[in-house]
Order: structure tokens, then sequence, then C-alpha cells
């Protein structure tokens, strides 16, 4: 029965402390601070191609505390001709969304998904973007949770507004022009979240062009994750990422997708890795293919 579930019954909570994570946190770590001063947990689940459905979702069930972020209108500013699917609101309309979320300088916030942190790694990014850095990622998200037995509810939270006052950070993600303007660049390494198929142009299920922006590395985000939908080791992330990084820093790498979302998985993948942390492609392909004269790849050879 979904409620305000009480889970007495299960470990007891950790004294009270502040927390600091800011890569990712377990279901069982993440049950033992539920309702902790300062927590603020945010449900990101998401389905591109029925966009009501995570909201839908969140009202049957969602962890204890949980608010709502929806990645069309929490996540993302207006679309325009010239943008991708999700550009990025204005610091000011995105530090509203926060307070109005409950986030204040000092908040421990948690993002999870049903994904694989696909969406949730979104606001994971966008809270760094917006000068805060204690944001963790539910390792395994909604479907951990559930395998872990953690409580669950369908009672929406009254939670008092937060006094979040964003500091954005321009050196965190590169526009159309500026990679535009570094296109042939043998230092450029710009690297797709895409899966392979849609990278290589074989198949593209959302945007109006198939294929990527020459001289694009493909990673797909899958290559973060275990089969349970929980990231890799550190060690085994480091390993794999050292492949495609050839020698340069995670610091140089440029993350991109389809819209700016997903490829923020592989950004979170590079710090729980140990590598640093590269910029994001805010636009992404959705972007890039606005302007028909741009230029188009379509092999997995670059």
């Amino acid at each position: 029965m979904l409620g305000n579930s009480s889970h007495k019954s299960r470990s007891p909570k950790l004294p009270a402390k502040p927390m600091d994570r800011t890569t990712l946190i377990d279901p069982a770590d993440l049950e033992s601070r539920l309702g902790a001063p300062g927590l603020v947990v945010l449900d990101c689940r998401h389905d591109l191609f029925a966009p009501d459905a995570g909201a839908a979702a969140y009202a049957r069930a969602h962890i204890p505390g949980a608010l709502y972020a929806h990645a069309d209108h929490d996540l993302a500013g207006p679309v325009t001709p010239a943008s991708g699917r999700h550009p990025l609101p204005t610091i000011e309309a995105f530090a509203a969304t926060l307070r109005r979320f409950g986030v204040g300088q000092d908040s421990q916030v948690v993002v999870y998904d049903d994904s694989g942190g696909t969406t949730a790694g979104r606001l994971w990014w966008m809270l760094r973007w917006a000068g805060h850095r204690r944001v963790a990622l539910l390792n395994g998200g909604w479907k951990q949770w559930l395998a872990h037995g953690g409580p669950q509810t369908s009672t929406v939270p009254n939670t008092a507004p937060g006094a979040f006052r964003a500091q954005a950070d321009r050196t965190q993600w590169l526009s159309t022009d500026e990679l535009s303007a570094r296109l042939g660049d043998p230092s450029l390494l710009l690297v797709d979240a895409r899966a392979a198929d849609r990278f290589a142009g074989r198949s593209e299920p959302i945007d109006a062009i198939a294929g990527h922006v020459p001289g694009a590395l493909s990673h797909p985000l899958s290559q973060n994750l275990d089969g349970d939908g929980r990231f890799l080791p550190p060690a085994v992330l480091r390993e794999r990422w050292e492949k495609t990084l050839a020698g340069r820093p995670g610091t140089a790498l440029i993350a991109m997708c389809g819209s700016g979302v997903s490829a923020c998985h592989n950004l979170l993948a590079l710090e729980v890795a140990g590598l640093g942390s590269g910029k994001l492609y805010v636009g992404s392909w959705s972007e890039w293919i606005r302007d028909r004269s741009r230029p188009v790849a379509t092999s997995l050879s670059v």
C-alpha cells in the first residue's frame, strides 16, 4: 500500500550530519537520510516518446519527500527555430525552479530516474552549472530503489521554498557557434553519447537528419552501466574512458548527444572514474542539424 511509508523497522538512520555527495549515492545511503534537514530529492523520470509518462509514474509512486522535475519544462528552456530540443533555460529561470523545489545554498540534492540516469544526469549537471556541487545521482535509480525495498509513496510533499542563489558557470558548456569555430581542430575532443546506430546514421528515431558531427567520437552512455542500470565501478569506467580519451585529460572532453540531456551521463561517468569533467555541447545533434549547411558524417570511422 502506498502512502507516507514508515521505515522505522528498517535499518536506523545515521546520526544527523551534513551530507556531501557529489557524484553517486546508493539506495541504502539515501534511505538512511530520508527526512534529514536540507535533503532535496528530485524525481526526473521521463519518456521522450510519451512526455507525460514520467509525471504519471511519479503520481503513482515515488521516493518519500521527492518532487517531480519535468525534463521538458523544468530542465529546459523554450525551444526556438534555431535551438535543439532541450535548450538551457536562463539561469534566472532555473534558479527560480530550484527555489520552488526547496533548494538552498547548503542543500544536498539527490536526483533519480528509471533509465540509468539518462535524464537525472542532466539535472546533476545543471546544478553544477548553477554553482551547486552538492548533488548526487541515485545509482540505479528507481529500479534499484525498488530492488532495495526502499519506501515509496504517492503523497506529494508540501515543500517550503528554498533560498538558492545561482552563480552560473559559462565555462561548463559550449555553443554551436563555438563548436563550429573549432570544427577540424585536431585538439577537439567531441564525444557523442548516443547509441552507435544513431551515431553512424543507420537509424534516427527522433531527429530529422541521421548521422553525427564530423570529427566526433562515439562513446554510448550504455558503456557506463552494468546490467542493472548502475554505474560501473570507478576502475572499470576509468579503463573504458581512457581508451576514448587516448591520453587526453577528461577536462578536454566536450559531451554531446541528441539534445544535451543524456550527454551529461558521460560527464558524470568521467567524474566517477576520477578523470575530471569536460564541457557539455548543450544544443547537441538536434541543434546542429537546424542549419542544413552544417556538415554531417555517417559512419563509425572518424
